[in-house]
């Protein structure tokens, strides 16, 4: 009882008692404040900082250091991670032309054909290599310009297109034509022979061909479009370093043919598709006679004949006809045009020849053949234009060598 009388009772009993409206209110507030939480404000100096920078993300941890291995003085290479992007990026521009167009670079495969690119001024980026051995079997210098990755052998046999791969692949910038520099082997043996392919859309055909004109000693390739990539896979394996021999110009309309071929070129066609040769030849249904009878000689197309129009309704002139192996090389250059498998030679390379005073080849084929191959026609043309020009040279030397009279 005496607890009840204390002073601490009575003051208790003091706050619970009611009390005027003021002081209601007061007590009102008093559990507002507890109910709402508390501000902390920043410093003065950080107040005005702008939120943004509040809200900033914390920074990224700087990636793991990259360990490199010694190949030989001042040859230096990493080891490729699990999971390296790098290397996804191989086969996105073996397979993608459009890749290939926006970003400037090609795919290589092989010891020899990056080796002939690296000599011809080809410049590298990115090799990647499953043995050490392989580097030293590359030109050094040109090496250590790029970046070196060696990788796991099972990871390049995943990747490749070959059936044997040799554990080296590189990514090159896509070469230029004009900025090569190619064997001396190659220009001192260049003849006054050029090549210009139309549709050519095999790739394994356009590879040959490539190969067939840089062994013929062609001076110049031109591609219109049309035309296979050249830098596909298919076709670097077919061309087998050809692309790194001789100049190969792509991607050209026929208007801009003419200003890619030297003056005073005559044109000629290779062209066995079209339907005339058989009437030249003998006859259709009939047996043909033999090539070197005089029945069999393809004769000149009338000069009064009307031309022929083409799909575009444009005039298609009319070739005279020759056999490939008769002189077509007299003049200061010669040019042929070989066609593509499904349509043959277009009617802008007739024009062309027409232009130039050019003539249509034929390769004479046994009756009920429909035609040659472009790639094996391609070479049969080639390698008679080179004999020609050879036996040509070798006349003219003699004459030079002869004794003056008089």
């Amino acid at each position: 009882m005496a607890a009840l009388g204390s002073p601490a009772a009575a003051l208790c009993r003091s706050l619970l008692r009611p009390r005027g409206p003021g002081q209601a209110a007061a007590r009102r507030g008093v559990r507002a404040l507890r109910r709402s939480p508390v501000r902390v404000l920043p410093p003065r100096d950080k107040r005005n900082a702008p939120a943004a920078e509040a809200r900033q993300e914390p920074p990224e941890p700087p990636p793991p250091a990259v360990e490199r291995s010694s190949a030989g003085p001042g040859l230096w290479y990493e080891k490729a991670a699990p999971g390296d992007r790098r290397l996804g990026k191989v086969v996105t521009i073996a397979k993608s032309k459009k890749f290939r167009d926006q970003h400037g670079k090609v795919l290589l495969e092989g010891h020899r054909l990056i080796r002939d690119a690296l000599e011809a001024g080809a410049v590298l980026q990115t090799l990647f290599f499953s043995t050490v051995g392989h580097l030293k079997e590359l030109p050094q210098a040109q090496l250590k310009q790029a970046n070196l990755v060696k990788v796991k052998f099972e990871d390049i046999k995943s990747w490749s297109d070959l059936v044997t791969p040799q554990g080296l692949i590189g990514i090159f910038s896509k070469p230029n034509h004009a900025k090569m520099s190619y064997p001396a082997a190659q220009l001192t043996s260049s003849l006054p022979l050029l090549l210009i392919c139309d549709n050519i859309r095999d790739p394994g055909n356009l590879g040959t061909i490539l190969r067939s004109a840089a062994g013929a000693g062609c001076e110049k390739v031109l591609l219109t479009k049309g035309c296979v990539d050249p830098w596909e896979p298919k076709v670097l394996r077919a061309g087998m370093g050809a692309h790194f021999r001789l100049p190969i110009v792509t991607s050209l309309d026929w208007e801009s043919v003419p200003d890619n071929l030297p003056a005073g070129v005559r044109v000629c066609v290779a062209d066995n598709r079209d339907p005339a040769t058989a009437s030249l030849l003998g006859g259709a249904g009939g047996a043909a006679s033999a090539p070197g009878s005089p029945k069999s000689r393809p004769k000149a197309a009338p000069e009064d004949e009307d031309e022929a129009e083409d799909e575009e309704g444009g005039c298609v002139p009319e070739l005279s006809a020759q056999y490939y192996y008769e002189d077509w090389t007299g003049a200061a250059v010669a040019a042929v045009v070989i066609g593509g498998e499904t349509q043959g030679v277009s009617a802008a390379a007739r024009r062309l020849a027409a232009s130039t005073r050019g003539s249509r080849l034929v390769i004479p084929v046994v009756p009920g053949v429909d035609s040659l191959n472009s790639a094996m026609a391609a070479a049969i043309v080639l390698f008679e234009g080179k004999r020609q020009l050879l036996q040509r040279h070798k006349q003219e030397g003699k004459r030079q060598k002869l004794p003056v009279v008089g």
